[in-house]
């Protein structure tokens, strides 16, 4: 097994400790940083398949992912924005009101396992910092994430303020959250919704046209 296939399967793995190693070794024995990063990607999409059958659990997942953020760290000064051939940039934060940060965080590291620029604003965020996010990341989709059915609202709220902006016909806009529901994205004017981490990556890429099946609604 070389060192490329040794790295997916680190990854797979969660060995975080030995995937940046794996990456430098990688790139020492000739492979290109897009190859690198097509094997990373490839991991994280088998990491996000094996969830969704039930062959994998949360905390698996989130080795994965940090063992995928590890050998980015290695592989990112090797890539040009050229290099990266980043598939779309995504904009995630938990709405304003609500400061839960764990089902978000992990949409936010398998969109980024699926070669994906990802932008976390974080929690508590008010509708007027996802416009400006919006503008200056020149985003293609924006996620609003809540855990709370008092705030809600806020994902309303978020798009009005984007259309308020001028930007809503210049962004996607995808919502979830243990409240949400499919009926209530399309109330609001949600492009997408899904039910889970993993489901969100495949709607993401159904919303750019991007290969992958849509487990999403």
């Amino acid at each position: 097994m070389n060192f490329l296939e040794q790295l997916g399967q680190a990854v797979v793995d969660g060995a975080w400790q030995e995937s940046p190693e794996l990456t430098k070794k990688a790139l020492e024995a000739g492979s290109s940083p897009h190859a690198i990063l097509g094997k990373i990607t490839s991991a994280m999409d088998h990491v996000g398949k094996e969830w969704r059958e039930g062959n994998m659990f949360i905390p698996e997942v989130l080795v994965a992912a940090k063992a995928m953020q590890a050998s980015m760290e290695v592989l990112k000064p090797q890539l040009t924005a050229t290099d990266q051939r980043r598939r779309g940039t995504i904009i995630i934060g938990t709405v304003q009101g609500d400061l839960h940060d764990i089902g978000k965080s992990l949409v936010g590291m398998l969109l980024e396992g699926a070669g994906f620029k990802v932008i976390d604003l974080g929690v508590d965020v008010p509708p007027q910092k996802f416009v400006e996010a919006v503008k200056e990341y020149h985003a293609d989709i924006v996620g609003f994430s809540t855990l709370l059915t008092t705030t809600l609202s806020f994902m309303r709220d978020s798009i009005r303020t984007l259309e308020e902006a001028g930007l809503r016909g210049k962004v996607k806009v995808i919502v979830g959250g243990a409240p949400v529901t499919v009926a209530y994205a399309k109330s609001i004017g949600a492009d997408g919704y899904a039910p889970d981490a993993a489901s969100a990556v495949d709607k993401v890429r159904q919303m750019l046209g991007i290969d992958g099946i849509n487990l999403g609604h």
